[in-house]
């Protein structure tokens, strides 16, 4: 049985950078609950996004295709 209250297992992106630019995931907690949890690894006490899989997909899609770079 899964519980929405169970502590992700939290997962450094690999496309983060040593630059401080750090962004975790919580894989586990998205294949069990269709929601992924995201969250600045700077600060892991801080806030924590909570994204519907397919939100989570088309933003992932989104920085890959370049869509959040600087002008």
């Amino acid at each position: 049985m899964t519980s929405e209250f169970t502590t992700p297992q939290w997962v450094k992106s690999t496309y983060s950078g040593n630059g401080g630019s750090c962004v975790e995931w919580a894989p586990a907690t998205a294949s069990t609950t269709g929601i992924v949890p995201v969250r600045d690894s700077k600060n892991p006490g801080g806030p924590a996004l909570s994204l519907a899989a397919d939100a989570f997909t088309s933003f992932v899609a989104g920085v890959k295709a370049g869509g959040f770079d600087a002008a």
